[in-house]
């Protein structure tokens, strides 16, 4: 029997190594940022773990979206992204 093999990948906000379904993928497509519920955006993608705000805050503070993505970002764009993940965040906790 073949076992299936589980996609690791790392969160940008605590480094920590996770199977890809805990994570929430941010997709840098033509210097648009979008947030990939999917996990099939075009684009390169980086990861953050799923209603986590200490690692949302974690990336923040490192400017680790600017670093991953090689394109010039916009503040704006990329304060927008963390907008909406922080209401993402806070309506997990809530509930």
């Amino acid at each position: 029997m073949k076992k299936n093999k589980i996609s690791m990948r790392r969160c940008i906000g605590c480094m920590e190594s996770r199977p890809k379904q805990e994570l929430l993928r941010i997709a840098c497509y033509e210097g648009a940022l979008t947030v990939d519920l999917t996990g099939r955006a075009k684009g390169r993608g980086v990861y953050l773990c799923r209603g986590s705000r200490d690692c949302l805050e974690k990336a923040r503070k490192k400017k680790a979206l600017q670093r991953n993505f090689t394109e010039n970002l916009d503040q704006s764009e990329v304060d927008r992204i963390f907008e909406e993940l922080a209401r993402d965040c806070g309506e997990k906790d809530e509930s």
